[in-house]
């Protein structure tokens, strides 16, 4: 028997005129809908006017580990699953990777219908660049973990999407500005696609007093902008430090890569400067008199 498919399908964030018309069909063609949340996936086809054709099955991340056999035997017997998640792409900080894994390891076909993201609609509209970007998904839940998280990205160089959720969003807010700095640009987007979307750019430190201030409700995507350039340090300057640390022990390479990123260095300049510094005779002492 030739084997089904595993689809991915991307549901909209808001605003249920987004649906696609492959979305529609095939809510109404699967063998097996696998959803999120089951009730949003039968309000969803209610309000875009669909009927869902075939079985429905809850498909969440306290589930997805257990559940995934059962959907590829449905795929390996000949059958269409569609994996939806409440809104937006599944497998991107959503359920359905765990899925998709297992599916490319057993050779199954997997394939997409693509639709609406709360990531790059957010970085559309934020105003920051967009050539190259990265999404982190929510940040840490407690304070003490979620400003490390911050501080190990303040060198970040592209623009970055985060999630995160109302009653967190002022002190997460915060924590960015202390990491990042308060000059920093970034945008809050909320509830995007629907009524009372709302974008806000600004600074984070003043991102951090208006969301103090108010009363920051619904779906909430973060674009901070990337770390700027650092002025990059003369090879030449750091050549010193680099043979000062191999002579206390430390191996050429590993100070080169070390120096080199805290300088903003080449590293090959600065391992072939090194080098050519150790390998040049040492000055004989000028003669007694």
């Amino acid at each position: 028997m030739t084997a089904g498919r595993l689809v991915l399908a991307a549901t909209p964030i808001g605003d249920v005129e987004d649906a696609s018309p492959r979305l529609r069909r095939l809510i109404t063609e699967a063998e097996v809908v696998a959803a999120e949340d089951t009730r949003r996936l039968r309000s969803l086809a209610a309000r875009m006017g669909v009927d869902i054709g075939g079985r429905v099955v809850s498909y969440h991340e306290h589930n997805e580990a257990d559940r995934a056999q059962e959907l590829l035997d449905v795929v390996a017997g000949g059958g269409t699953v569609l994996v939806v998640t409440d809104a937006g792409m599944p497998a991107v900080s959503d359920p359905g990777f765990r899925v998709v894994a297992a599916a490319v390891e057993a050779g199954l076909p997997v394939t997409a219908a693509p639709g609406p993201s709360a990531v790059l609609t957010a970085l559309a509209l934020s105003g920051l660049p967009t050539d190259r970007f990265c999404f982190e998904g929510f940040p840490p839940r407690k304070g003490g973990e979620r400003l490390r998280g911050f501080t190990e990205l303040a060198d970040e160089r592209r623009t970055m999407v985060f999630f995160e959720s109302p009653h967190r969003i002022a002190a997460t807010l915060a924590d960015m500005a202390q990491a990042f700095g308060a000059d920093r640009a970034a945008a809050v987007c909320r509830e995007l696609t629907k009524t009372y979307e709302e974008v806000v750019r600004r600074p984070l430190g003043e991102l951090a007093r208006w969301a103090g201030e108010s009363e920051v409700r619904g779906e909430i995507s973060v674009v901070v902008a990337g770390a700027p350039p650092r002025e990059a340090t003369a090879v030449e300057d750091l050549v010193g430090e680099v043979l000062t640390r191999v002579g206390a022990g430390e191996r050429l390479k590993d100070a080169v890569a070390d120096v080199a990123a805290a300088g903003g260095a080449s590293k090959r300049d600065l391992y072939a400067a090194a080098v050519a510094q150790r390998s040049s005779p040492t000055p004989a002492p000028p003669p007694t008199p």
